[in-house]
């Protein structure tokens, strides 16, 4: 008899991947399915297991994906198959989550589940505009309220009095649509029409916007601006603490938002920095590796070769993994060690090896080329102009192509105004990518290439580069951003 399974009922956050806590980060490593919302971040897929099956159940404006019931009744099935079940959901699963219906459907079949708490929207969103929700001079109360319920007209039945007269600080969430109808009985029950409001669209992420006005000026201002949804509006005298307390959007690529060509699996050094600098940042594509079948003549004599090249950090790191797993003793390895790119040196530099550089490879003695698969289909004038050469495939690397349907999703919701290829290898998986969204940024957005050759293959490719780093480094290309970013403040 097969076991039942477990369901976690995670809140991811507001935005943030950093905001997720590590009990919910451990519930999507471990997951055998994931099911999840529009507002939890997909980057926080980047996680799970590569086998995981991934389930879009989120809600869009006037297009529903899943409705509550077949999501209810998907986490039953999947759970009664004995697998492990992650119910991803935008902020706190307990904040107009609807997880209290997901618990008792799963209670009345008899399915084990843990609900894992979040950061809520409505505390982190201000919090990264610059407001904090309390505060001794401006306000002791603080309110979450929803924008809209199950009346037939979508506006929200709330007892307008109590709000006003009880609390000094209130969220609502996705308020957009009602809010003429929220300032108009927020005034019509005692609170002053000067009373400070901020919209936050998007908060936590980099693409984080904010429109301020009062409850009489807030709803024109919205109509003109076009502001939408996600938002959390927040209404307080509380609000007029944001110039001194302002910090997320005073980071130096704040407001940047970023394509970056991803080489190799898991978030890059590169956008981590990103990230930590402001950016909005978007990775493709989503890489699966695989074991590849091992060449045991290779492996018996490496002893053989004059020159071994390691194509890329990651082979350095799969190559000493299959030598840990044969008991292969590294000093069979004799020939001199090459490696095409400063990241691929460092990686050889942390295992006390001291490669040179691929571009000083003379075609002379025998050659050994350590790579994973994408080696078949690249050729190697992108890393060294070399003759006969033996090829060790590490692993058989692919792109997940499950995830191009969240980048899509991704891409329509986000204004990307870089590409950013930090090597010639992550150019041709772009270029040759079946998304419409990403060939329509290569014609509108600007072109990064870190390095001279990741430039000409760019250029080869049709592509108009507009930046190259002096140096093909995270700390030049860093530099380089932050300059642009001068010059538009000048």
């Amino acid at each position: 008899m097969r076991q039942t399974g477990m369901v976690y009922l995670v809140g991811a956050g507001p935005g943030d991947i950093g905001l997720i806590t590590v009990k919910g980060l451990e519930a999507i490593k471990k997951a055998d399915v994931i099911l999840y919302d529009r507002l939890a971040n997909p980057k926080l897929l980047d996680f799970a297991k590569s086998d995981c099956e991934l389930i879009y159940c989120g809600k869009l404006p006037q297009r529903h994906i899943l409705r509550q019931e077949s999501i209810n009744d998907l986490l039953i099935v999947k759970a009664l198959e004995g697998k492990i079940v992650t119910r991803l959901k935008g902020g706190d699963p307990s904040v107009f989550g609807r997880v209290g219906e997901e618990a008792e459907e799963l209670t009345e079949h008899g399915i084990r589940f843990e609900i894992v708490p979040g950061i809520t929207s409505g505390i982190a969103a201000p919090l990264y505009a610059g407001i904090p929700v309390t505060h001794r001079e401006y306000g002791t109360s603080f309110a979450v309220v929803t924008a809209h319920d199950k009346s037939n007209n979508g506006q929200p039945n709330i007892d307008w009095e109590g709000l006003v007269k009880g609390i000094d600080t209130i969220a609502f969430y996705m308020g957009v649509a009602n809010l003429p109808f929220i300032c108009e009985n927020l005034i019509k029950y005692g609170k002053a029409p000067t009373t400070p409001v901020i919209l936050i669209q998007w908060g936590t992420f980099g693409r984080q916007k904010t429109l301020e006005g009062t409850l009489e000026t807030i709803a024109e201002k919205v109509r003109s601006a076009k502001f939408t949804n996600p938002a959390i509006t927040l209404i307080g005298d509380i609000v007029n603490v944001r110039e001194k307390c302002k910090w997320f959007e005073n980071q130096p690529l704040f407001g940047r938002q970023i394509l970056l060509a991803r080489t190799s699996e898991g978030e890059s050094h590169l956008a981590r920095q990103l990230r930590a600098q402001g950016a909005d940042v978007i990775e493709y594509p989503k890489w699966k590796s695989t074991p590849a079948i091992m060449d045991e003549a290779i492996l018996t004599n490496l002893c053989s070769y004059d020159k071994v090249l390691f194509t890329s950090p990651d082979s350095v790191a799969q190559f000493f993994n299959i030598l840990v797993d044969r008991e292969i003793d590294i000093r069979h390895l004799r020939g001199e060690i090459y490696a095409p790119s400063v990241k691929s040196k460092k990686a050889l530099s942390s295992r006390g090896i001291v490669a040179k550089s691929a571009s000083t490879m003379e075609e002379v003695g025998t050659l050994l080329v350590v790579g994973d698969s994408t080696v078949r289909t690249q050729t190697l004038e992108n890393t060294v102009n070399y003759g006969s050469h033996d090829v060790l495939i590490t692993t058989e690397k692919t792109i997940d192509e499950q995830f191009s349907p969240i980048v899509e999703r991704m891409l329509e919701e986000a204004e990307i105004d870089t590409v950013i290829f930090p090597s010639s290898l992550s150019i041709q998986p772009i270029v040759e990518s079946s998304c419409l969204a990403i060939h329509e940024l290569l014609g509108t957005s600007n072109i990064v290439a870190m390095g001279e050759k990741s430039e000409l293959m760019a250029t080869a490719q049709g592509l108009n580069v507009n930046k190259r780093p002096t140096k093909p480094t995270v700390e030049e290309l860093m530099k380089s951003l932050l300059l642009d970013e001068e010059k538009v403040l000048i």
